[in-house]
C-alpha cells in the first residue's frame, strides 16, 4: 500500500468529518468554485464555521484523526466493514496542520473527532496529547472541540477537558433499542454514565476551596452531544423526548441532529422514512422553541397523529395554526409567553416589543422595523392599525406558507 502524502490525508480525513456535528451549518447545498468561477466551497478541506460560547463566528479546522474503526455501526459510512478509503494522521500531523492552518489566518480553532483505532483508549490518548501540546508545546489559545470517546478510560477524559474548550459524546441513536440493533458494540449506559461523570467534573470546577482557590478550569464551553436521525424508525416525537431528557440530565449546551442519508453498501439495512435534511432543520426549529420559547413537547409534536413535524411548514407556524382559537393577539397587550407563540416573532423581536409598548402604542410599521417576519405574523395579531379580520380562520391560510405542490418527473 502506498504511503499518503499530507494532502490526500487530508482530503479524506476533512470530508469523513462532514458527519461529525460540531456547531457548523448543516444541509446546505454542495458548492465551490473550483472550476473558476465565483469564490469560497461549502466543503473543501475541512473548515468549517462555528460558533464560540460568546457567540462569535468563528472558522475550525474540522478532521478526523483516523477513519479506521473498529466498530461496525451499520450507519456509519467509516465502520470496519465497509470499503471506504482509509486515511490516519500522526499525532504531529494534526499538531502541525493546525498550528499551519492558523498561522495563515484559515481558523481560530479545531474540531477533532476519530474512528477508534486499536481501542477506545489507545485512541483517547492520542487525541489528549494532540490538545496537550498544542496548549503546552505551541500555547495555542484558539478554540479545541474533541469529540470523546465514551468507553475511554474516565482519567482519560478528565484530561481532555483540561485542554479543550468544549467535549461531546455521541448517544448515536434516539432510543436503546435503535443502539442494539445498528451499534450493537456501544453500550448506551457506559455513555450516559461518562456523560454523567462530565457534568460531576464540569460542576466541580466551579466550585471553590475552602481558601478560595478555583480548581482548574474543565471544558469551559460545556458538553454537547450528537444524535443520527433517520436511521431509525424513531418518530419526531421520541427524537424530541430523548433531546429533551438530555439536556435536563446532563445540563448539555446542545443536541445535534444529524441527518442520516443511506450509504450504498447499508441502504437496503437501514429505514429511510423522511426526507433526512428537511428533517433535520426542522428538528432544530422545535428544539429551539422546547428551549427558548416556552413550547412542550406535546404542543411542538401534536399537530399530526403519527408524531412527527410537519415538513412543510416550520413547528410554531404549524401550533399556530392547530390553535387558531389563541388568535389573533393584541401586540400591545399580550402577555410575554403568548407573544412568543407568534409565528414571526423572535425572542429579540418580543423584547424590543415589551420595551416599546411600555411608553407607546405600536403599530404595523413598528413591528417591520424592529424585525418580524410580518407576512407570517400578520395573521395573528391585531394593532392599532391592523387587523385580520376573517383571515385568522380562512380555510386556505395554511395554503398561503405552505409550498406549492410539484409535478414528479415519471423518468
Amino acid at each position: 500500500m502506498s504511503k499518503l502524502s499530507l494532502d490526500s490525508k487530508l482530503a479524506i480525513l476533512s470530508d469523513a468529518a462532514r458527519y461529525d456535528a460540531s456547531c457548523a451549518s448543516s444541509g446546505t447545498t454542495r458548492r465551490d468554485s473550483k472550476d473558476g468561477k465565483g469564490l469560497g466551497s461549502t466543503e473543501g478541506s475541512g473548515i468549517c464555521h462555528a460558533y464560540a460560547p460568546d457567540g462569535r463566528c468563528i472558522s475550525l479546522l474540522k478532521i478526523l484523526m483516523t477513519n479506521f474503526c473498529i466498530y461496525d455501526c451499520a450507519y456509519c459510512v467509516n465502520r470496519v466493514s465497509s470499503n471506504t478509503p482509509r486515511a490516519r494522521f500522526s499525532v504531529e500531523e494534526v499538531v502541525s496542520l493546525t498550528i499551519e492552518f492558523y498561522r495563515r489566518n484559515y481558523i481560530e480553532g479545531l474540531f477533532l473527532s476519530s474512528g477508534i483505532i486499536r481501542s477506545p483508549d489507545a485512541t483517547m490518548e492520542d487525541m489528549v496529547r494532540i490538545a496537550r501540546t498544542l496548549r503546552e508545546q505551541h500555547q495555542f489559545r484558539g478554540y479545541i472541540h474533541l469529540k470523546t470517546i465514551p468507553d475511554a478510560a474516565p482519567e482519560l477524559i478528565e484530561q481532555a477537558g483540561l485542554y479543550a474548550d468544549r467535549l461531546s459524546m455521541n448517544v448515536e441513536l434516539p432510543t436503546d433499542a435503535s443502539v442494539a440493533a445498528y451499534a450493537p458494540e456501544k453500550n448506551p449506559a457506559t455513555i450516559r454514565r461518562a456523560m454523567g461523570e462530565f457534568r460531576s467534573r464540569k460542576e466541580a470546577s466551579t466550585d471553590r476551596s475552602h481558601t478560595g482557590k478555583r480548581p482548574p478550569r474543565f471544558a469551559p464551553a460545556g458538553q454537547s452531544t450528537q444524535m443520527i436521525v433517520g436511521a431509525d424508525l424513531s418518530t419526531d416525537a421520541t427524537i424530541l423526548g430523548t433531546a429533551t431528557r438530555l439536556y435536563g440530565d446532563y445540563r448539555l449546551k446542545r443536541v445535534y441532529y444529524s441527518a442520516f442519508s443511506p450509504i450504498p453498501d447499508a441502504a437496503a439495512a437501514l429505514p429511510l422514512i423522511r426526507p433526512p435534511l428537511q428533517r433535520e432543520h426542522r428538528l432544530y426549529q422545535a428544539d429551539w422553541l422546547l428551549r427558548f420559547y416556552g413550547f412542550n413537547l406535546a404542543e411542538i409534536t401534536g399537530a399530526r397523529a403519527d408524531g412527527n413535524l410537519d415538513l412543510e411548514i416550520d413547528p410554531k407556524l404549524a401550533w399556530a395554526l392547530a390553535n387558531r382559537h389563541h388568535f389573533p393577539l393584541d401586540v400591545n397587550r399580550a402577555p410575554k409567553e403568548m407573544l412568543l407563540r407568534v409565528p414571526g416573532f423572535g425572542t429579540k423581536t418580543v423584547g424590543r416589543i415589551l420595551a416599546t409598548r411600555s411608553h407607546r402604542t405600536l403599530r404595523h410599521d413598528d413591528l417591520a422595523r424592529m424585525g418580524a417576519a410580518m407576512k407570517k405574523a400578520r395573521a395573528f395579531i391585531t394593532l392599532k392599525d391592523w387587523s385580520p379580520g376573517a383571515l385568522t380562520d380562512s380555510a386556505g391560510l395554511r395554503a398561503r406558507f405552505a409550498p406549492p405542490p410539484e409535478q414528479l418527473s415519471l423518468f
